[in-house]
């Protein structure tokens, strides 16, 4: 069975993942399972290329099958910040909740109709030889005034949906893996996985 590392400690990102990795057949793993792996140093500018150097970085040092995204929230108002910044916005190791804290403040003054607000996600599959294919999602919506629901991770709490009057936080895990950007991105690699890797 082929084996594919998901190349990310988020543990968010992990579940999200792998229930949506469930039915196809190949062996998933959390690069937990490889404590000794160094990460790469997501210094790029775009989601592109820090998805592409994290992949590379786990399928050189495993010598298996890669997937890496990178992914963040994008919002109009403040020139697409915190983009590439997302997970650190208020600085290193930053926590979600001081995150959404410093978006709120950045966000106070805009008025409703102008807080549209976009996930995007980029996957990078890649091979121990250094082949990658990349895949993009995108979800838009708008940004809350306060924190709405418990679930979820990340900036979930303050982004509704285009169309629905609930929170990403308010949406079931099962809901969300068929329609946030990062399920979009996913699909593709997926149909990507059973037709080249998967016998």
């Amino acid at each position: 069975m082929v084996k594919l590392i998901l190349a990310t400690r988020n543990e968010g990102k992990l579940r999200e993942m792998r229930q949506m990795l469930a039915d196809c057949p190949i062996e998933v793993v959390g690069l937990d399972a490889y404590p000794d792996v160094v990460p790469a140093e997501e210094d790029g500018t775009t989601f592109a290329e820090n998805a592409r150097k994290k992949a590379l970085a786990v399928a050189s040092q495993t010598g298996e099958l890669a997937l890496a995204d990178d992914s963040g929230l994008c919002v109009a108002a403040l020139n697409d910040r915190p983009g590439v910044y997302s997970a650190r916005y208020a600085g290193e190791n930053a926590s979600d909740a001081a995150n959404n804290a410093l978006l709120l403040r950045e966000m106070a003054a805009v008025a409703d109709g102008q807080r549209q607000a976009a996930y995007f996600c980029v996957m990078a599959l890649c091979t121990p030889q250094g082949e990658c294919q990349l895949f993009e999602g995108r979800l838009d919506g708008e940004i809350l005034r306060h924190e709405v629901g418990s679930g979820g991770f990340g900036y979930d709490p303050l982004f509704r949906v285009c169309g629905d009057e609930r929170s990403v936080a308010q949406i079931s895990l099962e809901e969300k893996n068929r329609f946030s950007h990062r399920a979009r991105a996913l699909r593709q690699v997926i149909e990507v996985l059973k037709g080249k890797f998967v016998a």
